[in-house]
């Protein structure tokens, strides 16, 4: 899977970084920052800032109809530019200063500045994906415009959690966590396929069959996320071990555990609902309780479910059995990570 990565990230990074190079000098150099392309002082540096899964999936999907790679490029970028810009904005919202093991673009150059930047590349990638020729283009476009609704819907969803009681009846419910990670996760994955399938010319009808398919893999990818969020490796994820835990994030094992019905569901709402600050005490034991209510098992088997319903749609799809191979073999990838 690391050589079909290495291989698509060579085919969009360069026109990834062009597409950067045209912004405005301080955006630019911010957006380069989130990249992983240079230090915060403008540095040059080694190596890229993401695993680039997103735009591998478009640019599978494009080669899945029947396409060449090349055709998914414009799509594959603008989907890493919204990408970029969510993430700038969703660690200003977190107050996250660490992301892959550096600074955040808020905490390197400020929270105004760094609302720029991410303004900067939203308004990048839909240039970038209207300026776009060959297949449904236009179709492509309205894709990504309905997907940015979704995102900023699920994003809002995921704040109102925060003032949500820990128990009772307002409590939020697995069911309405898995519908705000379809919007704020699954929704972009999806993008990154049906974009890609449109893009290669296939029909609207398969797109929107690979936009399902990515959108179960969002779900999945979430689901694995809450679980490093709590028992990740630190050296793998660049976040302190029980980070969500300590910003009290209502993830999806969290959820399920308040929501079990057992003794140690109810102390960890006991623990979780005194909202002081947690030490490194107090939450080895929340992630414990999480751990002994089910949440930890919940959130691996609601990943492993919605990876094996993706599958099922790469299989049962009308497309190139090589491609096909690659997308499954990159959607194990995405769910079955360790950071």
């Amino acid at each position: 899977m690391t050589e079909t990565l290495g291989q698509c990230r060579e085919l969009v990074e360069p026109v990834l970084r062009e597409a950067v190079a045209g912004l405005h000098p301080w955006p630019g150099r911010m957006a380069a920052f989130t990249f992983g392309w240079i230090e915060a002082d403008g540095t040059p540096r080694e190596g890229s800032g993401g695993k680039g899964m997103r735009p591998a999936l478009a640019v599978l999907s494009a080669r899945a109809v029947g396409a060449p790679p090349e055709a998914a490029v414009a799509g594959a970028v603008a989907v890493e530019l919204v990408h970029a810009f969510s993430l700038v904005h969703d660690d200003i919202m977190d107050g996250d200063e660490l992301r892959r093991h550096r600074e955040t673009a808020w905490k390197a150059y400020g929270v105004g500045p760094a609302v720029l930047a991410g303004d900067a590349l939203l308004a990048l990638a839909m240039g970038t994906l209207a300026q776009a020729s060959g297949g449904d283009a236009v179709a492509a476009l309205a894709r990504l415009s309905d997907t940015l609704v979704e995102l900023v819907n699920g994003q809002a969803d995921d704040v109102a959690f925060e003032n949500r009681p820990w128990s009772g009846p307002e409590a939020v419910t697995v069911e309405e966590y898995q519908e705000m990670a379809a919007g704020k996760t699954g929704s972009l994955l999806g993008c990154a396929a049906a974009v890609g399938a449109l893009l290669g010319g296939g029909p609207a009808a398969l797109a929107d069959e690979m936009a399902r398919m990515g959108r179960l893999l969002g779900i999945a990818f979430q689901a694995v996320d809450d679980l490093l969020g709590i028992w990740g490796d630190p050296a793998t994820t660049g976040k302190p071990v029980f980070n969500d835990l300590r910003q009290h994030k209502k993830t999806l094992p969290v959820v399920a555990a308040l929501r079990s019905d057992t003794e140690p569901g109810r102390q960890l709402a006991d623990l979780l609902e005194t909202g002081r600050p947690l030490d490194e005490d107090l939450l080895r034991l929340a992630a414990e309780l999480v751990d002994r209510a089910g949440g930890r098992d919940f959130a691996q088997e609601q990943a492993e479910t919605h990876l094996e319903e993706a599958l099922k749609i790469i299989e049962s799809a009308a497309l190139d059995t090589a491609a096909a191979g690659e997308l499954a073999a990159l959607s194990r990838y995405i769910v079955r990570r360790s950071h």
